[in-house]
């Protein structure tokens, strides 16, 4: 998971509810809009390279595809790292960036897979995540304890899958996907209590944009990975 800079409390005494109130919803919209516009950037490459079998042999048919595999997640571990120190332009650009380089990784999904059941499965997805990022907004509960359980069980399906690369289990393949649906799920309602959260501990609007974006990175890497979870149980193979 990525983690969270820190943050310095700010107290409520200095805004009214409604200051509050007005500044959480523009905030989150922001958040919301990144975080699709860097969807729609990651589906427009995804689909246009996979149209391609030029590009794609240039791709994974030479080295080259190490590098679009693991420059996402270097990208993600620089951003969480060095996101204090960036202007929110350039987190910006480099989100963008990011979104570009995960359309050339996921390109594949519309070879393994059949077009409709892909275009099935994001619509379920997405409207699974509407309904699951809305309860982590508006509960009341605290979901911290919940979100510690659910990156502990992050961690465990990672080992599960870099062993069943090995195993080739058709069994434990199916178990993970069941028990990605479930940690993403909880962790996308946990991770918007988080953002939210986050808006209310910021202290400028240099801050609070670059949280945004923060948690528009989050939030997409939620939805990705409950996206392919979902379509490990319910696409159609090519």
């Amino acid at each position: 998971m990525i983690d969270r800079p820190a943050h310095r409390s700010v107290g409520y005494g200095q805004a009214s509810a409604a200051d509050i109130d007005e500044g959480l919803r523009a905030y989150m919209l922001g958040v919301y809009n990144y975080m699709a516009i860097a969807l729609g950037i990651t589906g427009f490459v995804a689909f246009g390279v996979s149209q391609s079998p030029e590009l794609l042999m240039a791709i994974f048919g030479t080295p080259l595809k190490w590098v679009v595999m693991l420059a996402p997640l270097g990208m993600v571990f620089f951003l969480s790292a060095r996101i204090h120190a960036l202007q929110a332009s350039t987190a910006q650009m480099l989100f963008w960036v990011f979104a570009v380089l995960m359309g050339l990784s996921l390109s594949t999904v519309f070879i393994a897979y059949t077009d409709e059941s892909v275009a099935r499965v994001f619509f379920i997805t997405a409207a699974s995540f509407a309904g699951l990022s809305l309860i982590g907004y508006t509960t009341k509960k605290d979901l911290s304890a919940m979100g510690a359980f659910l990156i502990v069980g992050l961690f465990g399906l990672i080992i599960a899958s870099i062993v069943n690369i090995f195993m080739a289990s058709s069994g434990l393949e199916f178990v993970i996907s069941v028990a990605g649906v479930l940690i993403f799920a909880g962790l996308t309602a946990y991770d918007t209590q988080k953002i939210k959260l986050m808006y209310l501990e910021s202290d400028s609007s240099e801050i609070a944009q670059k949280k945004s974006i923060m948690g528009a990175l989050t939030l997409y890497l939620d939805f990705i990975n409950l996206f392919l979870m979902l379509l490990r149980l319910l696409g159609n193979r090519e």
